[in-house]
């Protein structure tokens, strides 16, 4: 009876080990998947810090947008490569995730211009010597 029990058991395990495994594997990147992402995170990273550090653009908000523009294209090389969201995955939430983050983004992004913008707009212009002054 017990080699019987032991029987079942294992055959049932290794059944639903295999069952499991091929589930994991689906939703799991390859090494050429996930060094796709790294390389594409690198690039997208050094492009604006040689913008900025290189002075490539007379116009600061040129190279702002550009930078905002690489910062999102790294968010979406993220979420792709790393975080594996595809518009099939756990039955079309991770879409709506994808959109709510995107939401999010563009309030965030645009709230935070916003601010800057007016803050500028508004600020008392100083000279060195006024700043030299200040206690």
């Amino acid at each position: 009876m017990s080699s019987n029990a032991n029987h079942s058991h294992h055959s049932g395990d290794a059944h639903g080990h295999d069952h499991h495994h091929g589930g994991h594997e689906a939703s799991h990147g390859t090494y050429k998947s996930y060094m796709t992402g790294f390389i594409l995170s690198v690039i997208l990273t050094a492009i604006p810090f040689w913008l900025v550090m290189g002075k490539v653009f007379s116009d600061p908000a040129v190279t702002g947008a550009i930078v905002m523009i690489l910062g999102a294209i790294q968010i979406i090389v993220h979420m792709i490569y790393f975080l594996h969201m595809n518009t099939r995955s756990e039955g079309g939430w991770n879409m709506m995730a994808l959109i709510f983050t995107i939401v999010l983004v563009i309030i965030a992004l645009s709230g935070s211009l916003w601010v800057m913008h007016h803050l500028n707009a508004n600020m008392m212009p100083m000279s060195p010597e006024m700043m030299r002054n200040m206690p």
